[in-house]
């Protein structure tokens, strides 16, 4: 009983990191995937504040989604005229860790 416990233990233990390491390392997936020559967190840049992000999908439902692809993609228009480039270099799992620490801000 006692292997058993310890074995479903570690398992646990395991999946809890890694699903938690890439939200910890948001700042610094931000920093490595360049998403900081456009963006900070309390001021526009060439793009939007972060926070600014934040608050304006707060309410949206679908906000995770629509910013994984505009991450991804790239997009223009809701923010002004100046586009997002698509992101290439930035996977689905990334994508989705660096969206779900912006709009926690």
């Amino acid at each position: 009983m006692n292997r058993k416990f310890a074995v479903a233990a570690f398992v646990g233990a395991c999946g809890m990191l890694t699903i938690g390491t890439p939200a910890f390392a948001s700042a610094d997936l931000a920093k490595q995937k360049n998403c900081l020559a456009c963006h900070a967190a309390d001021k526009k840049l060439v793009g939007p504040a972060y926070k600014e992000i934040a608050a304006k999908y707060k309410a949206d439902k679908n906000a995770q989604a629509t910013l994984v692809k505009k991450v991804r993609e790239g997009g223009v228009g809701v923010w002004g005229q100046i586009p997002m480039p698509a992101n290439p270099q930035v996977n689905e799992q990334e994508a989705q860790a660096l969206v779900k620490w912006v709009l926690s801000m």
